[in-house]
């Protein structure tokens, strides 16, 4: 069997797993990665990594995520990193990885996980929310699959604003002012980083249909103003939403992209 790159499949908000698949999905229970589609879309979080015998856990940020086309995301655990991968049968190849290059006080735990995904195919195997991938060495990798956070009932910190190309920051005088909550009631309720706001919420596959804005009116000046006037773009109309682990996206009808992150708070 020659081995193929990976293909897109239809990724499942709630769904959890990082490997493209292909076949029919089997239930619950183990599996391989060529036998699991529930795999497609998912983030995984990486637990720990076994080298020579030796387990080292993994920072909380160490993840592994594979795309359409494949295309791997992930973080070392400081730095993260982009790949190319593919797969034959249940083994599993990353290559051409890149990486950012921040100063990490520990790179330890990187060198280790770095080296173990990045030296030839792994093995993968799947026993419910659990992934192994072992190297021909007998290396192992373990990660457990988290998934998105819910649309409705999470509070979206915006942190971003852009058109898809080029996203900003907010200015530091909105930052973690600004977010959104998508009620289960067919409302979204929220903040535009100095005056509050309220509308219909029609949540539909992919999509949602906001009603015009109810907002108070507090005078807004400077980079509140600015950053209202963009959020506002996202009502009275129709935009597209997508969730990746704990992030959201929205793109209004002109274009307009707000990025956002859920809140962790309890």
């Amino acid at each position: 069997m020659q081995k193929q790159r990976l293909t897109p499949t239809v990724m499942a908000l709630a769904a959890a797993g990082v490997l493209t698949a292909c076949g029919t999905e089997t239930g619950s229970g183990s599996g391989s990665v060529g036998s699991e589609p529930r795999l497609t879309g998912v983030h995984w979080s990486v637990e720990s990594v076994t080298v020579n015998g030796k387990k080292q856990q993994a920072p909380a940020d160490a993840y592994v995520k594979i795309g359409d086309k494949g295309k791997a995301e992930g973080n070392y655990g400081c730095n993260g990193f982009s790949a190319d991968v593919s797969m034959d049968g249940d083994s599993v190849d990353f290559a051409n990885a890149i990486s950012t290059k921040r100063a990490c006080d520990k790179l330890d735990f990187e060198d280790v996980f770095k080296g173990a995904i990045g030296k030839g195919e792994l093995k993968a195997a799947v026993d419910g929310d659990k992934l192994t991938l072992t190297t021909d060495k007998g290396d192992r990798v373990a990660l457990t699959s988290e998934p998105d956070a819910p649309l409705t009932g999470t509070k979206w910190n915006v942190n971003a604003i852009g058109d898809g190309k080029a996203m900003a920051s907010l200015p530091k005088e909105v930052a973690g002012k600004a977010h959104l909550t998508f009620d289960k009631d067919g409302t979204v309720r929220g903040k535009l980083g100095c005056n509050n706001v309220s509308a219909k919420a029609d949540v539909q596959d992919g999509t949602i249909t906001l009603g015009a804005p109810r907002s108070t009116r507090m005078m807004c000046q400077g980079a509140e103003a600015e950053t209202e006037k963009k959020l506002l773009k996202l009502f009275d109309g129709k935009v597209s939403y997508r969730l990746s682990h704990g992030g959201l996206s929205l793109t209004a009808a002109d274009g307009t992209v707000v990025s956002a992150n859920a809140d962790q708070k309890k």
